[in-house]
């Protein structure tokens, strides 16, 4: 997700939630919402401290509005760049966030997402052109997506009639859901509950110093070594991460990065594990699914209005995957966003 992947990619302070919509657990209440996208991005609408770095950022409205109104605010948010560059100091660098491109690509799909990308081409090449060849260009993005159809699983009624009490904020249409649970102890069986969910790839939660992964593939531990930054992949029944090759072999995180960084769930030990046990938010969930490719959980209304044509939020490589690029620098095949910080500035 966008604000919890640039917090990590640039050091940054924890958004309050996944999403704008957030459940807060000292309040116990959800928080946030559509609220957010009314009027001037004021203080208490800017997630991160990772925002105080951007140089340009699109209106507040354009997050929205990128979804009623796409063509033009696309083409408003790149000329709005242009424009704002171009009367930019020229001694210094220039951190640009073009966020349109991701409500563009949602709603619109690629084919529309790819005009976007050539009218961009061409400012970056007017930039290039105006400030010589020896200024370098950094791009790169906070997530992939999946390019299918999707469909909203019917998570909440499921839970319902199970008789389960969880507060499930739905906003963004995207293939996770944040899970909180108003009994602790019935997080294992809401989780294995929710992994039987049409559309769920898996659930994970934690046990005590552990993450356990439920899914319909079975289940699995992974544990964690602090002192060495070591993980192991405990299978229980099944193989939930597709891991079974390397199941019970205690390795560092450096090992199991060489492992998995281009696995189907990249880098799938460390990724699922931190996902709970680091302040990625403020208020973290006590159970995250991660869908197939081709479901979402989100707003009702939302759904209603827009024909979702790709999504992200999954752990699976298409969501997982984003890239990093450069004009002058050969990059390494693939970077951690935890690690990114330092080929960003």
């Amino acid at each position: 997700m966008t604000n919890v992947a640039l917090s990590a990619m640039l050091g940054a302070s924890p958004p309050p939630g996944y999403e704008s919509l957030y459940f807060d657990r000292k309040a116990k209440e959800l928080r946030g919402g559509i609220g957010k996208y009314l009027g001037r991005r004021t203080p208490d609408k800017v997630p991160s401290s990772y925002m105080d770095d951007l140089d340009y950022q699109e209106p507040l409205p354009f997050e929205f509005l990128i979804y009623v109104a796409p063509e033009k605010i696309w083409r408003a948010d790149m000329q709005r760049f242009r424009e704002r560059f171009r009367a930019a100091p020229q001694n210094r660098d220039y951190f640009a966030f073009l966020k349109a491109t991701d409500g563009l690509l949602h709603a619109q799909g690629p084919a529309r997402l790819a005009i976007a990308l050539e009218s961009l081409d061409k400012i970056l090449r007017e930039i290039q052109s105006y400030c010589g060849n020896e200024t370098e260009i950094v791009m790169f993005s906070d997530h992939g997506m999946n390019l299918d159809e999707n469909r909203r699983i019917p998570l909440a009624s499921t839970l319902r009639e199970r008789g389960f009490q969880v507060a499930i904020p739905a906003f963004g249409l995207c293939s996770y859901a944040a899970l909180y649970c108003h009994d602790d102890n019935q997080i294992p069986e809401i989780a294995r509950t929710s992994a039987e969910v049409n559309g769920v790839d898996f659930a994970v939660y934690k046990d005590g110093a552990d993450v356990v992964v439920e899914s319909e593939r079975g289940q699995a531990r992974i544990e964690y070594w602090p002192d060495t930054e070591s993980y192991r992949y405990v299978t229980v029944t099944g193989d939930p991460l597709e891991l079974s090759k390397y199941q019970n072999q205690v390795a560092t995180d450096a090992v199991w990065f060489e492992r998995t960084a281009g696995h189907r769930y990249p880098n799938a030990l460390a990724n699922v594990y931190k996902s709970l046990f680091t302040d990625r938010v403020k208020h973290t969930a006590d159970i995250l699914l991660s869908m197939k490719d081709g479901y979402y959980y989100g707003w009702t209304p939302f759904g209603r209005f827009v024909s979702l044509k790709a999504t992200h939020g999954n752990a699976l490589q298409p969501s997982s995957n984003a890239f990093l690029m450069s004009t002058h620098r050969q990059l390494p095949a693939y970077v951690r966003a935890d690690d990114a910080k330092a080929l960003l500035r």
